[in-house]
């Protein structure tokens, strides 16, 4: 059965497994998600994809993985922290960058951008921006 990426984020766990996570309900969803996979450790991946029209409201880092961000429509910029600077990379669809472990970042839109994420979810930390 077909399923909406932005509706239904799929995780990537150990033994190479693929799972439909239930419906993305906001920030809280985050949580039990968590739980759900705890047992994957450091190496489960989280993917899912989340259209904007605005700037991110907040910063966030993923301390025990990488994460890649793939602009699929639109165009956004990522802005990193990264030896105490801002740096910023625009993408336009089909191009990428990662967030290495341990760094903060947000985004800037302007208009509309729709981007996936393939994100180490364990121990993700936010802050105001």
């Amino acid at each position: 059965m077909p399923r909406r990426l932005s509706q239904h984020p799929i995780h990537l766990g150990l033994g190479a497994t693929a799972v439909c996570e239930p419906e993305f309900t906001g920030m809280e969803w985050y949580a039990r998600y968590a739980e759900r996979h705890a047992a994957d450790g450091r190496e489960g991946r989280l993917v899912s994809m989340y259209a904007f029209e605005a700037p991110w409201d907040t910063w966030e880092m993923h301390p025990e993985g990488a994460e890649v961000v793939l602009c699929t429509a639109g165009e956004m910029t990522l802005v990193q922290e990264i030896e105490g600077g801002e740096v910023r990379t625009t993408l336009a669809p089909g191009e990428y960058a990662i967030n290495e472990p341990g760094t903060w970042h947000t985004a800037d839109v302007t208009g509309q951008a729709t981007a996936i994420f393939i994100t180490a979810g364990r121990g993700t930390q936010h802050r105001a921006r």
